[in-house]
């Protein structure tokens, strides 16, 4: 590994990981409309650390949505978190118990992108923990800004705050459905559209957060691998 390839990762993984710590000002200001603390705010990016599932979770409470629907919603948002620790486990093959732990709770889109990408395997752990280790801190950071900062906004400011939840799942998906560089990009697209439409048929009738739950299995069903239908 050269120098310059060095540099090169830290660089990318450390601006990376700044861009989406800034989300965590989004979380916090979140969290706090949904009647959270601000030390409950911080605790959940500590402890949780998955941005689509700390925005389901919060965006539930907020409707009105009990703690079993909204803790569902947030284990089924994170589930793929499981998938990306399975393609990591190889790469990073960490020796400690800390280590492994650590690397465990760190396996989130951003970190498994950025070493993969890496064009050989110590470049991909280099990116890994740069770029974990700079979302951490930046989401942490700005998860506590948030939440303090939204306590002291007037009620104009606060009804604003309906729409941070949505915006940042926006901000947070768009990349996705634009990619070109997936296989079915237009088939990613209409799996999405159809969990949307599952959860907006189902809000008047489900009490809130059951419809996130139900409109994540439908997409988890429709987007399954197909192996029969290609083996055709």
């Amino acid at each position: 590994m050269s120098a310059a390839d060095r540099t090169r990762t830290l660089r990318d993984a450390v601006g990376l990981g700044v861009a989406v710590g800034l989300y965590g000002i989004a979380f916090g200001a979140a969290a706090d409309a949904a009647g959270l603390d601000a030390w409950q705010a911080l605790t959940l990016s500590a402890l949780m650390f998955t941005g689509a599932s700390q925005f389901a979770l919060v965006g539930v409470l907020g409707a009105g949505g009990s703690a079993p629907a909204a803790v569902g919603s947030a284990l089924l948002l994170g589930t793929r978190n499981t998938v990306y620790g399975v393609r990591m486990a190889p790469l990073l093959a960490p020796r400690s118990a800390l280590g492994r732990a650590a690397a465990a709770h760190w396996v989130i889109d951003e970190t498994t992108a950025m070493a993969v990408a890496a064009p050989d395997r110590e470049l991909g752990r280099l990116a890994f923990w740069a770029t974990g280790a700079t979302i951490y801190l930046g989401w942490n950071a700005m998860t506590l800004v948030g939440a303090l900062g939204a306590s002291g906004l007037g009620g104009t400011a606060e009804a604003a705050l309906d729409s941070v939840v949505p915006a940042a799942f926006l901000a947070l998906l768009w990349p996705r459905l634009t990619a070109r560089g997936s296989a079915e990009p237009g088939a990613q697209r209409r799996v999405a559209l159809g969990g949307a439409g599952v959860a907006l048929a189902l809000t008047p009738f489900v009490p809130a957060g059951v419809q996130v739950i139900v409109a994540v299995v439908a997409v988890a069903l429709a987007g399954r691998p197909r192996t029969a239908e290609r083996a055709a």
